[in-house]
């Protein structure tokens, strides 16, 4: 498949200009707590690039430019093949040279991810896989944890950026889970949540608001760990605009106990 080839070359030049620019840049702010700094666009440039050159007849979908909006596109306009592109997934981690933030690419074809990737430049982990393939970091294959129950667990967990106005709801969530399993994370980057999921790091991961960059290239990884990514209800993405909102991802095996108190906790409190 040429398009993963092309994808990994994207992400290491991403992350590449990550590197480079770490500790250097200053951050503007586009809402109260959604940060960009100079490395987002810079990452982004060097990706859509060498995408570009590659497959110039296909669409793009980035989280800092001007790119074709997948939502709502018809049938036919579904089937074209879509980049769905994270420069720099943790920018707020980054700008205060917190070292955890990934570059995330999806590949998007006939409407289904078929290639996602995920470069942490810090730790120089790259995930990689392909539908039907399984998934890879650095070259070796990566499997979900074998947790049995959500009381062995260790969860990952984040808050959207309207996170002052609705802190007593979202922390709701996260009082739960954390009386129930072993602990909880919180790492500022869902890209990286997901692709640390895949390799058996955590076992379960909940969280609103992502957006189908966030989501797009980690939701086929953890499946293609065997892991298993839904809704809140449950049920799996089919529109691209369907990629982030509510995302529920786990090893499999926790995944109803999960969604259980997560149902009960919308019913007595979500808006």
């Amino acid at each position: 498949m040429r398009e993963i080839k092309i994808l990994k070359t994207a992400l290491l030049a991403g992350g590449a200009v990550l590197r480079a620019c770490f500790g250097r840049v200053t951050y503007e702010l586009k809402g109260r707590a959604n940060l960009i700094t100079k490395a987002d666009l810079s990452s982004q440039r060097k990706v859509i690039a060498i995408i570009k050159k590659a497959f110039p007849g296909h669409d793009f979908l980035a989280e800092e430019a001007d790119t074709p909006n997948p939502f709502g596109r018809g049938p036919e306009e579904r089937k074209k093949p879509l980049w769905i592109i994270d420069p720099l997934d943790g920018t707020t981690n980054y700008a205060h040279t917190f070292p955890v933030a990934a570059v995330s690419i999806g590949f998007m074809a006939g409407g289904r991810i078929m290639a996602g990737g995920v470069f942490d430049p810090f730790r120089k982990e790259l995930f990689l896989a392909e539908r039907g393939r399984g998934a890879f970091m650095n070259g070796r294959r990566i499997k979900v944890s074998a947790a049995p129950k959500l009381a062995r667990s260790l969860l990952v967990t984040g808050f959207p950026y309207d996170r002052a106005e609705k802190a007593d709801f979202y922390c709701s969530f996260l009082s739960k889970f954390i009386r129930i399993s072993h602990d909880v994370r919180r790492m500022g980057s869902a890209s990286l949540d997901l692709a640390w999921l895949a390799a058996g790091r955590t076992d379960g991961y909940w969280e609103f608001g992502l957006k189908p960059w966030d989501v797009a290239a980690g939701s086929l990884i953890v499946e293609e760990a065997g892991g298993k990514v839904t809704d809140f209800c449950g049920r799996p993405w089919k529109e691209t605009g369907d990629y982030g909102p509510r995302t529920l991802a786990t090893n499999g095996r926790i995944h109803s106990e999960m969604l259980t108190i997560i149902k009960g906790l919308m019913r007595s409190g979500a808006k």
